[in-house]
Parts: C-alpha cells; structure tokens; sequence
C-alpha cells in the first residue's frame, strides 16, 4: 500500500488544483453536499500527478461550502478545502462545523457499506 499525500496549489477561476504524490496511480474522488463532484480530472506530472476539481456555479453563493477530496481505494481523506462567500468571515466557525458535517457523512456512508457486506 502506498502513501498519496496531497499539496494544494492554486485556486483560480472556479477551479481548485493540488499536487499528488502517490508510487501508483492514485483514485480519488470529491464529494460536495454529500454528492461525488465531475468532472475531476487527475493529470500526470513529473513528479506525481495534477488534481483539477472544478467548483461548480452551485457552489458560488452565501454561506460556506466545503468539499473533501478521498482516496477511494483506502477510504482515506487526503485533504480539502472550503469557499466562503457573502458576509465576512473572520474566525467563522460555520466552515468547521460544515466540514465536520460533511466528514460525518462520509463515515455514516463508510460504515454503511461495511455493514452491507
């Protein structure tokens, strides 16, 4: 089993890129609401590979939106990363507490599965 770590790199013109460095070819997938996101796209690089995640116009308005970015083989979260728009957000606690909600759904959904087989 290898060890995929995850660098985030830019966040421009709606789409959010990270650098992963994994010995094979990592599987991964962003969840957004609960649901996997497109059109994500992994992109070889010299040393690892690109992640591309699109945000869709959806997720461009008032509150805080947060997406988990996973390993689906292992289970793992490798990182993600939050969009907070509208009001200020000064030591917001809002996107913490929705990140723990989606991480939340996440594991009901990993148990679920566990429970199933």
């Amino acid at each position: 089993m290898t060890q995929t770590s995850l660098t985030p790199i830019s966040f421009e013109n709606a789409v959010w890129e990270g650098h992963l460095s994994s010995e094979s070819t990592p599987q991964v997938e962003v969840q957004y609401l609960g649901e996997q996101l497109p059109d994500v796209e992994l992109i070889p690089d010299d040393e690892g590979w690109i992640l591309r995640i699109p945000v869709p116009s959806s997720a461009v308005s008032e509150g805080v939106q947060c997406f988990l970015i996973r390993d689906t083989i292992t289970g793992e979260k490798l990182g993600e990363f939050t969009v907070i728009a509208g009001s200020p957000a000064a030591d917001d606690l809002r996107a913490e507490v929705a990140l723990l909600r989606a991480e939340l759904d996440m594991l009901k959904s990993a148990f679920r599965r566990s429970q199933a087989s």
